[in-house]
Protein backbone atom coordinates (compact mmCIF):
# COMPACT_ATOMS: atom_id res chain seq x y z
CA UNK A 1 0.00 0.00 0.00
CA UNK A 2 1.67 3.59 -0.79
CA UNK A 3 -0.59 6.71 -0.72
CA UNK A 4 -1.25 8.79 -3.36
CA UNK A 5 1.27 11.78 -2.35
CA UNK A 6 0.38 15.73 -1.51
CA UNK A 7 -3.03 16.74 -2.67
CA UNK A 8 -3.98 13.19 -3.56
CA UNK A 9 -6.89 11.16 -2.20
CA UNK A 10 -6.52 7.77 -0.86
CA UNK A 11 -3.87 5.09 -1.64
CA UNK A 12 -2.84 2.63 -4.29
CA UNK A 13 -3.22 -1.21 -2.83
CA UNK A 14 -2.90 -4.79 -3.94
CA UNK A 15 -2.94 -7.83 -1.30
CA UNK A 16 -2.38 -11.20 -1.99
CA UNK A 17 -3.68 -14.47 -0.23
CA UNK A 18 -0.82 -16.86 0.97
CA UNK A 19 -1.52 -20.54 0.26
CA UNK A 20 -2.15 -22.55 3.29
CA UNK A 21 1.15 -24.13 4.70
CA UNK A 22 3.57 -21.55 2.94
CA UNK A 23 4.74 -18.41 5.06
CA UNK A 24 5.92 -15.04 3.88
CA UNK A 25 8.18 -12.66 4.93
CA UNK A 26 7.71 -8.66 4.41
CA UNK A 27 10.71 -6.07 5.95
CA UNK A 28 10.04 -2.49 4.77
CA UNK A 29 9.78 -2.74 1.07
CA UNK A 30 6.89 -3.75 -1.06
CA UNK A 31 7.28 -7.63 -2.01
CA UNK A 32 4.40 -8.24 -4.37
CA UNK A 33 5.26 -7.92 -8.07
CA UNK A 34 2.87 -9.50 -10.71
CA UNK A 35 -0.45 -10.19 -9.66
CA UNK A 36 -3.56 -11.55 -11.30
CA UNK A 37 -5.92 -9.07 -12.54
CA UNK A 38 -8.66 -11.74 -12.50
CA UNK A 39 -8.79 -13.86 -9.17
CA UNK A 40 -10.78 -12.25 -6.60
CA UNK A 41 -10.36 -15.14 -4.57
CA UNK A 42 -6.47 -15.01 -3.74
CA UNK A 43 -6.30 -11.21 -5.18
CA UNK A 44 -7.70 -7.73 -4.59
CA UNK A 45 -6.56 -4.54 -5.88
CA UNK A 46 -7.48 -0.89 -5.65
CA UNK A 47 -9.05 0.49 -8.81
CA UNK A 48 -6.20 3.01 -9.61
CA UNK A 49 -3.53 0.36 -8.96
CA UNK A 50 -2.10 0.53 -12.70
CA UNK A 51 -3.49 3.82 -13.82
CA UNK A 52 -2.00 5.83 -11.09
CA UNK A 53 1.31 4.11 -11.78
CA UNK A 54 0.79 5.07 -15.55
CA UNK A 55 -0.07 8.91 -14.86
CA UNK A 56 2.79 9.11 -12.89
CA UNK A 57 5.04 7.39 -15.22
CA UNK A 58 6.08 4.75 -13.13
CA UNK A 59 5.09 2.33 -15.31
CA UNK A 60 4.40 2.59 -19.21
CA UNK A 61 2.45 0.38 -21.04
CA UNK A 62 4.05 0.59 -23.69
CA UNK A 63 6.99 -1.72 -22.75
CA UNK A 64 5.98 -5.10 -23.29
CA UNK A 65 6.75 -5.46 -19.29
CA UNK A 66 3.63 -7.21 -17.03
CA UNK A 67 3.13 -4.59 -14.45
CA UNK A 68 4.60 -5.64 -11.00
CA UNK A 69 3.42 -3.51 -8.45
CA UNK A 70 7.00 -3.36 -6.48
CA UNK A 71 8.79 -2.26 -9.36
CA UNK A 72 6.73 0.31 -10.18
CA UNK A 73 6.03 2.15 -6.56
CA UNK A 74 8.77 0.76 -4.36
CA UNK A 75 11.53 -0.07 -7.17
CA UNK A 76 14.88 -1.51 -5.55
CA UNK A 77 18.13 0.23 -4.93
CA UNK A 78 21.54 -2.08 -3.79
CA UNK A 79 21.69 -0.52 -0.22
CA UNK A 80 17.53 -1.21 0.22
CA UNK A 81 17.76 -4.62 -0.92
CA UNK A 82 20.71 -4.56 1.97
CA UNK A 83 19.01 -2.81 4.28
CA UNK A 84 15.75 -4.71 3.44
CA UNK A 85 15.58 -8.38 1.38
CA UNK A 86 18.27 -9.77 3.84
CA UNK A 87 15.81 -10.25 6.32
CA UNK A 88 13.36 -11.73 3.82
CA UNK A 89 16.44 -14.03 2.89
CA UNK A 90 17.14 -15.15 6.76
CA UNK A 91 13.42 -15.89 7.22
CA UNK A 92 13.38 -18.33 3.83
CA UNK A 93 17.01 -19.99 4.41
CA UNK A 94 16.12 -20.65 8.41
CA UNK A 95 12.38 -21.98 7.29
CA UNK A 96 13.86 -23.81 3.37
CA UNK A 97 17.05 -24.82 3.79
CA UNK A 98 16.73 -27.11 0.93
CA UNK A 99 16.18 -24.22 -1.04
CA UNK A 100 19.58 -23.06 -0.34
CA UNK A 101 18.77 -19.68 -1.39
CA UNK A 102 21.75 -17.61 -2.73
CA UNK A 103 22.17 -14.28 -0.91
CA UNK A 104 22.80 -12.43 -4.02
CA UNK A 105 19.29 -10.53 -4.55
CA UNK A 106 19.86 -9.24 -0.97
CA UNK A 107 23.38 -7.95 -2.13
CA UNK A 108 22.35 -6.21 -4.83
CA UNK A 109 24.17 -8.71 -7.57
CA UNK A 110 23.10 -6.95 -10.78
CA UNK A 111 20.56 -9.54 -12.51
CA UNK A 112 20.04 -11.74 -9.66
CA UNK A 113 16.34 -13.64 -9.13
CA UNK A 114 14.12 -11.77 -6.78
CA UNK A 115 12.96 -13.90 -3.69
CA UNK A 116 9.33 -15.70 -4.32
CA UNK A 117 6.61 -13.99 -2.41
CA UNK A 118 5.80 -16.77 -0.27
CA UNK A 119 7.82 -20.10 0.43
CA UNK A 120 7.04 -23.82 1.70
CA UNK A 121 8.60 -24.55 4.72
CA UNK A 122 10.50 -27.86 4.94
CA UNK A 123 9.00 -28.70 8.29
CA UNK A 124 5.64 -27.44 10.09
CA UNK A 125 6.15 -24.33 12.21
CA UNK A 126 5.67 -24.68 15.70
CA UNK A 127 5.06 -21.66 17.88
CA UNK A 128 8.42 -22.29 18.94
CA UNK A 129 10.34 -22.05 15.91
CA UNK A 130 8.97 -18.84 14.75
CA UNK A 131 10.30 -17.27 17.62
CA UNK A 132 13.36 -18.69 16.59
CA UNK A 133 12.40 -17.08 13.35
CA UNK A 134 12.39 -13.56 14.87
CA UNK A 135 15.86 -13.96 16.65
CA UNK A 136 18.24 -13.34 13.92
CA UNK A 137 21.61 -11.03 13.49
CA UNK A 138 22.61 -13.92 10.35
CA UNK A 139 24.53 -15.86 12.65
CA UNK A 140 26.57 -18.47 10.94
CA UNK A 141 26.36 -16.98 7.70
CA UNK A 142 28.97 -14.56 5.99
CA UNK A 143 27.07 -11.54 7.45
CA UNK A 144 26.86 -12.70 11.31
CA UNK A 145 26.95 -9.98 12.85
CA UNK A 146 28.80 -11.29 16.07
CA UNK A 147 31.57 -11.94 14.35
CA UNK A 148 34.96 -9.31 13.33
CA UNK A 149 36.27 -6.15 14.61
CA UNK A 150 32.81 -4.37 13.96
CA UNK A 151 31.46 -6.54 16.73
CA UNK A 152 33.90 -5.54 19.22
CA UNK A 153 35.92 -7.60 21.40
CA UNK A 154 33.10 -9.80 22.75
CA UNK A 155 30.80 -10.22 19.79
CA UNK A 156 27.88 -7.60 20.57
CA UNK A 157 26.04 -7.69 17.17
CA UNK A 158 24.16 -4.29 17.42
CA UNK A 159 25.35 -1.46 15.30
CA UNK A 160 24.24 2.10 16.44
CA UNK A 161 23.03 4.48 14.10
CA UNK A 162 22.90 5.98 11.81
CA UNK A 163 23.63 2.65 9.96
CA UNK A 164 24.55 4.75 6.43
CA UNK A 165 28.05 6.80 6.41
CA UNK A 166 30.31 7.99 3.14
CA UNK A 167 33.69 8.37 2.74
CA UNK A 168 35.16 11.75 1.28
CA UNK A 169 35.27 9.95 -2.20
CA UNK A 170 31.93 9.71 -2.04
CA UNK A 171 31.60 6.07 -1.87
CA UNK A 172 28.63 4.74 0.50
CA UNK A 173 28.96 1.89 3.49
CA UNK A 174 26.17 0.86 5.71
CA UNK A 175 26.29 -1.77 8.61
CA UNK A 176 24.19 -4.92 8.54
CA UNK A 177 20.12 -4.45 9.49
CA UNK A 178 19.25 -7.55 10.97
CA UNK A 179 15.36 -8.92 12.37
CA UNK A 180 16.54 -8.56 15.90
CA UNK A 181 17.51 -5.13 16.47
CA UNK A 182 17.94 -3.53 20.20
CA UNK A 183 15.33 -0.62 18.77
CA UNK A 184 12.36 -2.64 18.88
CA UNK A 185 9.96 -1.10 20.45
CA UNK A 186 8.15 -4.48 21.35
CA UNK A 187 6.41 -7.35 19.11
CA UNK A 188 4.04 -10.24 18.82
CA UNK A 189 3.30 -13.63 17.35
CA UNK A 190 -0.51 -13.90 16.62
CA UNK A 191 -1.45 -17.87 17.12
CA UNK A 192 -4.64 -18.80 15.66
CA UNK A 193 -6.10 -22.20 16.92
CA UNK A 194 -8.88 -22.79 14.49
CA UNK A 195 -10.12 -26.34 16.77
CA UNK A 196 -10.66 -24.63 20.08
CA UNK A 197 -12.77 -21.69 21.01
CA UNK A 198 -12.20 -18.37 19.93
CA UNK A 199 -11.70 -16.78 23.00
CA UNK A 200 -9.29 -19.59 23.93
CA UNK A 201 -7.87 -20.64 20.65
CA UNK A 202 -6.42 -16.77 19.87
CA UNK A 203 -3.52 -15.98 21.85
CA UNK A 204 -1.40 -12.83 21.04
CA UNK A 205 2.40 -13.83 22.56
CA UNK A 206 3.52 -9.99 23.66
CA UNK A 207 7.31 -9.21 24.04
CA UNK A 208 8.65 -5.75 24.90
CA UNK A 209 12.35 -5.14 23.15
CA UNK A 210 14.60 -6.38 20.90
CA UNK A 211 13.27 -9.83 19.72
CA UNK A 212 16.30 -11.54 20.85
CA UNK A 213 16.57 -10.78 24.39
CA UNK A 214 12.90 -10.68 24.77
CA UNK A 215 10.40 -13.15 26.76
CA UNK A 216 7.07 -13.63 25.06
CA UNK A 217 4.21 -13.64 27.22
CA UNK A 218 0.54 -15.09 26.57
CA UNK A 219 -2.27 -13.05 26.18
CA UNK A 220 -5.39 -14.44 25.36
CA UNK A 221 -8.06 -12.60 22.83
CA UNK A 222 -10.77 -12.75 25.52
CA UNK A 223 -8.35 -11.45 28.41
CA UNK A 224 -10.04 -8.22 30.24
CA UNK A 225 -6.68 -6.71 31.23
CA UNK A 226 -3.02 -7.00 30.47
CA UNK A 227 -0.37 -7.62 33.24
CA UNK A 228 0.33 -4.29 34.79
CA UNK A 229 4.11 -4.06 34.30
CA UNK A 230 3.23 -4.10 30.25
CA UNK A 231 1.12 -0.69 31.06
CA UNK A 232 3.97 1.35 33.02
CA UNK A 233 6.24 2.85 30.87
CA UNK A 234 7.77 6.43 29.99
CA UNK A 235 10.78 6.79 27.66
CA UNK A 236 12.38 9.82 29.23
CA UNK A 237 12.05 8.15 32.93
CA UNK A 238 13.31 4.85 34.01
CA UNK A 239 11.26 2.53 36.24
CA UNK A 240 11.58 -0.56 37.98
CA UNK A 241 7.60 -1.38 37.71
CA UNK A 242 8.08 -0.95 33.65
CA UNK A 243 8.28 -4.27 32.00
CA UNK A 244 9.87 -2.11 28.73
CA UNK A 245 12.59 -0.63 31.69
CA UNK A 246 13.20 -3.92 32.88
CA UNK A 247 14.34 -5.58 29.62
CA UNK A 248 16.05 -2.73 28.09
CA UNK A 249 18.25 -2.62 31.24
CA UNK A 250 19.48 -6.00 30.51
CA UNK A 251 19.94 -6.06 27.04
CA UNK A 252 21.88 -2.25 27.05
CA UNK A 253 23.83 -4.17 30.12
CA UNK A 254 24.23 -6.81 27.83
CA UNK A 255 26.13 -5.28 25.14
CA UNK A 256 29.32 -4.89 27.63
CA UNK A 257 30.43 -8.17 27.60
CA UNK A 258 27.99 -9.53 24.91
CA UNK A 259 28.99 -13.19 24.31
CA UNK A 260 29.27 -13.88 28.14
CA UNK A 261 26.35 -12.08 28.98
CA UNK A 262 23.76 -13.34 26.03
CA UNK A 263 24.38 -17.43 27.90
CA UNK A 264 23.08 -15.96 30.91
CA UNK A 265 20.30 -14.12 29.34
CA UNK A 266 19.11 -17.43 27.30
CA UNK A 267 18.86 -19.65 29.55
CA UNK A 268 16.45 -17.63 31.86
CA UNK A 269 14.81 -17.09 28.20
CA UNK A 270 14.41 -20.55 27.33
CA UNK A 271 13.66 -21.73 30.82
CA UNK A 272 10.50 -19.47 31.05
CA UNK A 273 9.49 -20.14 27.76
CA UNK A 274 9.42 -23.43 27.73
CA UNK A 275 7.95 -23.59 30.68
CA UNK A 276 4.82 -21.65 29.42
CA UNK A 277 5.03 -23.46 26.09
CA UNK A 278 4.55 -26.82 28.20
CA UNK A 279 1.71 -25.67 30.12
CA UNK A 280 -0.64 -24.17 26.71
CA UNK A 281 -2.42 -27.51 25.92
CA UNK A 282 -3.24 -28.30 29.75
CA UNK A 283 -4.49 -24.35 29.75
CA UNK A 284 -6.58 -24.80 27.26
CA UNK A 285 -8.20 -28.21 27.74
CA UNK A 286 -9.33 -26.72 31.91
CA UNK A 287 -10.43 -23.30 29.64
CA UNK A 288 -12.73 -25.07 27.56
CA UNK A 289 -15.03 -26.69 30.43
CA UNK A 290 -15.71 -23.39 32.03
CA UNK A 291 -18.38 -21.44 30.97
CA UNK A 292 -17.41 -18.14 29.41
CA UNK A 293 -17.07 -15.73 31.85
CA UNK A 294 -14.94 -18.35 33.67
CA UNK A 295 -13.01 -18.66 30.92
CA UNK A 296 -12.38 -14.94 30.61
CA UNK A 297 -11.15 -14.42 34.04
CA UNK A 298 -9.21 -17.79 34.20
CA UNK A 299 -7.48 -16.79 31.19
CA UNK A 300 -6.71 -13.12 32.17
CA UNK A 301 -5.53 -14.09 35.64
CA UNK A 302 -3.17 -16.46 34.27
CA UNK A 303 -1.87 -14.26 31.84
CA UNK A 304 -1.52 -11.80 34.01
CA UNK A 305 0.37 -13.75 36.74
CA UNK A 306 2.73 -14.90 34.08
CA UNK A 307 3.26 -11.20 32.87
CA UNK A 308 4.18 -10.64 36.67
CA UNK A 309 6.58 -13.56 36.75
CA UNK A 310 8.44 -12.69 34.02
CA UNK A 311 8.60 -9.18 35.24
CA UNK A 312 10.41 -10.17 38.43
CA UNK A 313 12.38 -13.17 36.79
CA UNK A 314 14.16 -10.02 34.58
CA UNK A 315 14.68 -7.63 37.02
CA UNK A 316 16.77 -10.24 39.21
CA UNK A 317 18.02 -11.13 36.22
CA UNK A 318 19.18 -7.80 35.50
CA UNK A 319 20.35 -7.45 39.54
CA UNK A 320 22.51 -10.99 38.38
CA UNK A 321 24.07 -9.90 35.70
CA UNK A 322 25.74 -6.41 36.85
CA UNK A 323 27.02 -8.23 39.89
CA UNK A 324 28.29 -11.37 38.04
CA UNK A 325 30.23 -8.78 35.73
CA UNK A 326 30.92 -6.13 37.54
CA UNK A 327 33.97 -3.68 36.57
CA UNK A 328 34.37 -6.29 33.36
CA UNK A 329 35.52 -8.92 36.00
CA UNK A 330 33.44 -12.29 35.70
CA UNK A 331 32.13 -13.88 38.73
CA UNK A 332 32.17 -17.65 38.86
CA UNK A 333 29.37 -19.92 40.74
CA UNK A 334 31.50 -19.55 43.72
CA UNK A 335 31.71 -16.14 43.67
CA UNK A 336 35.37 -16.18 43.15
CA UNK A 337 36.16 -13.17 40.57
CA UNK A 338 38.10 -13.63 37.63
CA UNK A 339 40.24 -10.59 35.39
CA UNK A 340 38.63 -12.55 31.82
CA UNK A 341 40.52 -10.35 29.68
CA UNK A 342 39.76 -10.12 25.84
CA UNK A 343 39.67 -13.17 23.36
CA UNK A 344 43.09 -13.84 21.44
CA UNK A 345 41.53 -13.74 18.04
CA UNK A 346 40.80 -9.36 19.08
CA UNK A 347 44.22 -9.00 20.61
CA UNK A 348 45.52 -10.68 17.45
CA UNK A 349 44.03 -8.18 14.84
CA UNK A 350 44.81 -5.05 17.17
CA UNK A 351 48.56 -6.25 17.07
CA UNK A 352 48.44 -6.65 13.14
CA UNK A 353 46.46 -3.18 13.12
CA UNK A 354 48.52 -1.35 16.07
CA UNK A 355 51.89 -3.22 15.31
CA UNK A 356 53.81 -1.06 18.01
CA UNK A 357 51.29 1.42 19.21
CA UNK A 358 50.42 -1.45 22.50
CA UNK A 359 54.31 -3.36 22.02
CA UNK A 360 56.27 -3.01 25.20
CA UNK A 361 59.67 -2.58 24.68
CA UNK A 362 62.22 -5.47 25.31
CA UNK A 363 65.09 -4.00 27.39
CA UNK A 364 66.71 -7.62 28.52
CA UNK A 365 65.58 -9.62 25.61
CA UNK A 366 63.55 -12.74 27.05
CA UNK A 367 63.38 -11.41 30.81
CA UNK A 368 59.56 -10.27 30.79
CA UNK A 369 58.62 -10.04 34.18
CA UNK A 370 55.39 -11.96 33.40
CA UNK A 371 51.93 -10.86 35.14
CA UNK A 372 51.87 -7.47 36.25
CA UNK A 373 49.74 -6.89 39.39
CA UNK A 374 47.10 -4.92 37.43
Amino acid sequence: MIGTGNGGEGAVWVAMKIPDGNISAHANMARIGEFPLDDPENCLYSDNVINFAVERGYYDPGSGKPFRFNEAYNPPSPDRLKYCESRVWSIFRRSVPSLELSSDYCRGVEGAVRYPLWVKPDEKLGIEDVMALVRDHYEGTPFDMTKKLAAGPFGTPNRWRPLYWDDDKDNRYSWERPISTYNTAFSFIGQMRSWLPDDVGGICWFGVDDTYFTCYVPIYVCATSIPEPFTIGDIKKFSRGSMWWAFNFVSNFANLKYSYMIKDIQKVQSDLEAKIIAQQDSIAEVAVKLSTKKRKKMLTEYSNGLGEEVHQQWLALGEALITKYNDGYVKDETGKIKAAGYPAGWKDEINRLYPNKYKIPEWDKGKHQGDLPY
